[in-house]
């Protein structure tokens, strides 16, 4: 089998790397409010915004997804080398331009949004090429490493990762983009494939029913194929399941919520980062139970 290069990274961060373009206003906004505020343009996505929780964590990713080469392809790709993401096998299209995200916000919360993946979507598994042609593995010599992957894959991309054997060795953990796309996650159910972070209702959304718990939703998963899920039930609980052994549940410690988007991303995040170093089942559950509870209430995770 042929060799697999030496890669200095320590997760790969495959899905949606853009613009996030948010406008905030002060006051309370409804439909056709003209309202002065404050626009900002920072680095976004779903696997961004994963990659740069993990460079908080102390570890290093790289990102895999589609990045124009348009002048707001160039300022992105700045902006990730300067959060110290690697970014070296990104695909750089010529002709598509750089995604981005679009959204209005008042006091009353998120007025409206617009999210223009169309780039992400139309390179498809082209954005799948350093792990395939034999830059980062092949089928001959599948990536043996951790994989944090974005729901915001098409589901044909999506299915062909669960079923891909240049994927087959890697350590897959998977998140969704939003609860409406939940149902993206199901080739790793029916492939008994990765580890799934989910929310309740996601788990819901997966399995067609309703749960008031999230040892229930995690049972029900692992019952449909999954592998290994890792369940959230917001203040209520966490529990941690898997093929073998007894489900692990804890309780978040209680505390004022300041913040609740990208709570999930922290949560996924410390996990990986606690089992990187070693931890066991409780423990790397009560680090990513602990790093979100810390990071709804207002505080760095770290």
């Amino acid at each position: 089998m042929t060799p697999v290069p030496t890669f200095s990274s320590d997760i790969l961060c495959i899905g949606s790397v853009l613009w996030d373009i948010i406008g905030r206003a002060p006051a309370e906004m409804r439909r056709g409010s003209d309202l002065p505020g404050r626009i900002t343009r920072l680095p976004g996505g779903v696997a961004m915004n994963i990659a740069m929780t993990l460079v908080r964590f102390g570890l290093k990713p790289a990102l895999l997804s589609a990045v124009g080469q348009d002048a707001e392809g160039e300022e992105l790709i700045a902006a990730c080398t300067h959060l110290g993401l690697n970014t070296d096998h990104l695909y750089r299209s010529e002709d598509l331009p750089t995604d981005c995200y679009m959204a209005v916000e008042g006091a009353n919360g998120l007025i409206a949004a617009i999210a223009d993946a169309h780039s992400l979507e139309a390179a498809g598994s082209k954005i799948l090429r350093p792990l395939l042609d034999g830059t980062l593995g092949s089928d001959d010599a599948p990536y043996t490493g951790p994989v944090a992957l974005d729901g915001n894959l098409t589901l044909s991309l999506l299915d062909d990762i669960a079923t891909s054997p240049a994927f087959a060795a890697a350590d897959l953990r998977v998140a969704p983009a939003s609860p409406g796309k939940a149902e993206r996650l199901r080739p790793f159910l029916s492939r008994g494939r990765g580890t799934l972070y989910v929310n309740l209702e996601e788990a819901g959304l997966l399995c067609q029913q309703a749960f008031t718990s999230s040892e229930d939703a995690a049972l029900s998963l692992l019952d449909r194929g999954a592998a290994r899920v890792l369940v959230t039930d917001g203040s209520s609980s966490a529990t941690e399941a898997g093929r073998s052994g007894a489900p692990v549940t804890l309780t978040p410690p209680r505390v004022t919520v300041a913040r609740v988007t990208g709570a999930g991303d922290t949560f996924m995040v410390a996990h990986n980062a606690a089992e990187s170093r070693g931890a066991d089942r409780s423990a790397a559950l009560a680090a990513a139970v602990q790093a979100a509870a810390t990071y709804v209430s207002g505080e760095p995770p770290l």
